[in-house]
């Protein structure tokens, strides 16, 4: 039937439908697929990978995903009808598959896997060794090398409350580098210094080697040697009573009253110094949750958890199987990025099912620790006991999760309804992209593009852009710009540019992350050397752009005449928080309570943060380095130094050439050219 003439947004809307495949259009040949064990990957039409599992027979295994679809579990149904490829590798042993697979899950990240992502990302202690003076903190975030982790917790207040009691034990330092620099300078100790529960070492009560012993005994203590500590304390304090130093004593006996009650926050539930992870699963026939409780030295160190989706039925001990596969392979990760000294894998793992190639899997897990693991259902005792109540913990997290799913589940799909109802859509844009540009009076022009997928933010796709030849146009020119550029990319990366010829190169430092423009391949989009989908592969179903009438007119311009029909594009005004469509007169107005527009507007935002935070770092470093450019023998390196070292340039402005000097790498000629090049004034620093 032909669409209807009066809208030509809602036609091009129309084809920026979801694409569902018949799982039989990609079915393997009869015979074609081995008996032997190995590792297999479902591929969408744009090639990104959507699923990766293992089998002990692939046969056996992938025909059951090519049966009647009516029997298919729903997430399993959608899954063979969004992928159009299936392929596989044969492996010798379970260990290689099981590695195999976590490679592939890590590299590709599917969309229909089992994922065990936390909820948020948990606190911990992080205590960074790699400096002179190092620093106790409370921190979340990728590891870094040169830092300690103790961890993590449920709460970030469990870390400042257990860290305020023991720095009375351990008077190291917490404060900031600024703040530990700037007591340095004027020679006075903060509040914690004044009420002891800080060494002071930026005005020199102590030294780099004892600040350092005190932050050893700090570890020790975290790591699980607290009967040592107290020992120790109580002969001291013994000692003190002896010598008739009584004043001495009593500070020794709150300091072992200080560390028993921080102990009792960690409760010990084991006698014997186990060193282990109790793993518990809730869960039903679309989702499940896992707790695991660190123990450590007998006593619960931390504990997280999971909510997780289900892709196919899947029992206790298969989530068994994944959990260990994926938390274990990246815990093996992070301790490899970090100084961590504690091993990535405990010497006891203690789950509610045996997994089902238990074998195998203790046998990669004893790799990673590098000494033996055990894997164990508990049975009787008090480790039965404390398998229980992680039970328990993770019922009532799932109770919760659900509580709260509920709403968050029916807002978003109420959102991805609305819109598609007012663009026209066949069916909801599951993938939405937002442009948006930032600069000051038309300087350092940039913008940002932002993903949205299933009404959630996709941050590893998002991407930043200098502007270039539409900075002299405004916003309207950018615009155009960046939407060229971005759909010129994806042409040219599945292949489809032999038709289009545009002067803006894609492949110029412009664009970030950028890389040259590939050869088209047999597959489409995917990288021949990593086989990962490249980066700019995935049309979205709806582009959005910030601004009026004049934007979207820009940007549908920009796709027609690269002969991009299968994106919607749809502007959100400012001021009235209307939506434009290209080629209508009006806009049209969703309701202020509207669940769509509170999604357009997330979108919108989000991309306008993302501008913004970009054109400030380099609206920032233009001003900090642009008054240092060109001065001799001052490189990036040395740059960096000064400004690390002064704080900002109206500091270094206001520095003798004597201070300046005394850094590393620096002589009285070169300081006194950075002050000449500051202060603009030739004669600086003559007398030196």
């Amino acid at each position: 039937m032909p669409e209807p003439a009066a809208n030509p947004a809602r036609r091009t809307a129309a084809r920026g439908a979801a694409v569902r495949s018949d799982p039989a259009s990609y079915r393997p040949a009869p015979g074609s697929v081995p008996e032997a064990p190995g590792v297999y990957r479902f591929s969408d039409v744009h090639g990104r990978v959507i699923y990766v599992g293992k089998a002990k027979s692939l046969r056996q295994r992938l025909n059951s995903y090519f049966a009647d679809l009516t029997g298919l579990h729903p997430r399993t149904r959608q899954m063979v009808t969004t992928a159009a490829h299936v392929e596989w590798t044969v492996v010798g042993t379970e260990v290689e598959a099981l590695q195999l697979e976590y490679n592939w899950i890590k590299e590709f990240d599917p969309r229909f896997n089992v994922r065990y992502r936390d909820d948020k990302t948990y606190p911990v202690l992080a205590v960074t060794v790699g400096e002179e003076f190092p620093r106790l903190h409370v921190y979340r975030g990728p590891r870094r090398r040169g830092v300690r982790y103790f961890g993590p917790y449920a709460h970030a207040w469990a870390i400042r409350e257990t860290l305020d009691l023991l720095l009375r034990v351990f008077p190291a330092r917490t404060c900031s580098a600024g703040v530990f620099r700037r007591h340095g300078q004027i020679g006075r100790p903060c509040l914690l210094g004044y009420i002891d529960k800080c060494s002071a070492p930026c005005v020199g009560r102590v030294d780099a080697d004892e600040h350092r012993a005190i932050v050893e005994d700090f570890c020790d203590f975290l790591a699980g040697r607290t009967d040592h500590l107290v020992r120790q304390l109580e002969r001291r304090m013994a000692e003190a009573a002896e010598g008739l130093e009584f004043e001495r004593a009593a500070r020794l006996r709150d300091d072992i009253g200080a560390l028993r009650r921080a102990m009792e926050k960690q409760a010990v539930v084991l006698g014997d110094g186990t060193d282990a992870d109790v793993v518990a699963f809730a869960q039903d026939e679309l989702e499940a949750a896992v707790q695991v409780f660190h123990v450590r030295g007998g006593r619960v160190r931390g504990q997280r958890g999971w909510v997780i989706d289900k892709v196919e039925p899947t029992d206790t001990a298969a989530l068994v199987e994944r959990f260990l596969l994926q938390f274990y392979g990246e815990q093996a990760g992070l301790a490899e990025s970090s100084d961590n000294a504690e091993a990535p894998v405990p010497r006891e793992i203690l789950v509610p099912d045996l997994p089902p190639d238990t074998d195998a899997l203790a046998e990669w897990l004893s790799e990673l620790r590098g000494s033996r693991v055990g894997i164990r259902v508990p049975q009787r005792g008090d480790k039965r006991a404390l398998a229980e109540t992680v039970a328990r913990n993770a019922a009532e997290a799932f109770t919760q999760h659900k509580l709260r799913r509920a709403g968050d589940l029916t807002a978003r799909s109420a959102a991805l309804q609305e819109i598609q109802d007012a663009l026209g859509l066949d069916t909801a844009p599951l993938r939405i992209e937002c442009v948006d540009v930032s600069h000051v009076q038309g300087t350092d022009v940039v913008a940002s593009l932002v993903v949205f997928e299933d009404g959630l933010a996709r941050k590893s796709e998002y991407r930043r852009f200098e502007i270039r030849d539409g900075a002299a146009g405004g916003d309207v020119a950018s615009i155009a710009e960046v939407v060229r550029r971005r759909f010129r990319r994806y042409l040219s990366e599945t292949g489809q540019d032999a038709r289009h010829s545009d002067p803006v190169r894609d492949d110029a430092p412009g664009i970030a992350p950028a890389h040259p423009t590939p050869a088209p391949t047999a597959r489409p989009g995917i990288d021949p050397e990593t086989g990962r989908p490249r980066k700019f592969a995935y049309p979205p179903n709806l582009l959005v752009v910030d601004g009026g009438r004049p934007q979207v007119e820009a940007a549908a311009e920009v796709l027609g005449e690269l002969g991009v029909t299968d994106v919607a594009v749809c502007g959100l005004a400012k001021r009235l928080e209307e939506v434009w469509l290209p080629a209508d007169p009006d806009p049209v107005i969703l309701s202020r309570t509207s669940e769509g527009l509170y999604l357009l507007q997330r979108v919108r935002d989000e991309a306008h943060r993302f501008a913004i935070t970009y054109h400030r770092q380099r609206r920032s470093a233009g001003m900090t380095s642009s008054e240092l450019d060109g001065v001799p023998g001052l490189g990036p390196a040395r740059r960096s130094a000064l400004l690390k070292h002064f704080g900002s340039v109206r500091r270094l402005r206001a520095a003798g050439v004597d201070e300046i000097a005394a850094l590393p790498g620096f002589g009285p000629r070169t300081a006194q050219a950075v002050l000449a090049a500051l202060t603009g004034d030739r004669t600086a620093g003559e007398q030196v």
